[in-house]
């Protein structure tokens, strides 16, 4: 899958999306912004914001930065804010793993249901870390390949129609974590049967803790 892949395949959800993946990953949404601690004054960099379901809830006085490489997700992500009449919320069109932002300039980063979509998920883990304060941590709400053999095939067979779905449904976390180096310092089931993870990652890679140690 390649960006315009994915620009495209959420051409075809926009219009449908809330509708379809609102409520279903609403807990995972609501535990991770929890789980920030964030307190106000804070800075939030959301990674894929898509249609900007998660934007009501975050707490009053934090500066909440949204972007997605979808035209699309974005338009109407920026209906909602103008809607809920929400100040402390920018929108951009952005590349995640090619970010316009300066270096730690985020309290918090936090990534919902992008890194399976993502063509290069090490670069947007890169691009997180590069942008978050040296003393944050990176949160991830993700779909990863099932550990029941039977259900890991299913997603194995309909992983060739990732392009048309528009993301991998074989996403494996015990890769992901090699390739992005990431230090994952708790992982959380969350929505329907615990079929998706939340997982709070150190800002500094996994080689670079176990050098210091």
């Amino acid at each position: 899958m390649d960006t315009q892949g994915v620009r495209d395949a959420y051409r075809r959800y926009a219009r449908h999306y809330d509708l379809c993946f609102g409520a279903i990953f609403h807990p995972g949404r609501k535990l991770a912004i929890e789980q920030m601690g964030i307190q106000p004054g804070d800075s939030v960099l959301e990674v894929g914001v898509g249609t900007g379901l998660s934007i009501p809830e975050y707490p009053e006085g934090v500066h909440v930065t949204g972007i997605d490489v979808s035209t699309d997700m974005i338009r109407i992500a920026q209906e909602r804010v103008e809607r809920l009449e929400l100040p402390n919320v920018s929108l951009m069109e952005m590349d995640a793993e090619n970010m316009d932002f300066g270096d730690a300039q985020f309290d918090h980063v936090v990534a919902m249901y992008v890194l399976s979509v993502a063509p290069y998920p090490d670069r947007v883990i890169n691009e997180m870390r590069r942008v978050c304060s040296k003393d944050g941590d990176l949160f991830i709400v993700n779909h990863f390949r099932h550990r029941n053999p039977i259900v890991s095939g299913a997603e194995k067979m309909i992983a060739p129609l990732s392009k048309l779905v528009g993301f991998r449904p074989d996403f494996a976390m015990d890769e992901f974590v090699d390739q992005t180096d990431l230090e994952v310092l708790e992982t959380k089931p969350v929505n329907l049967f615990g079929y998706w993870t939340l997982l709070r990652a150190s800002c500094e890679p996994r080689s670079a803790s176990a050098a210091a140690a």
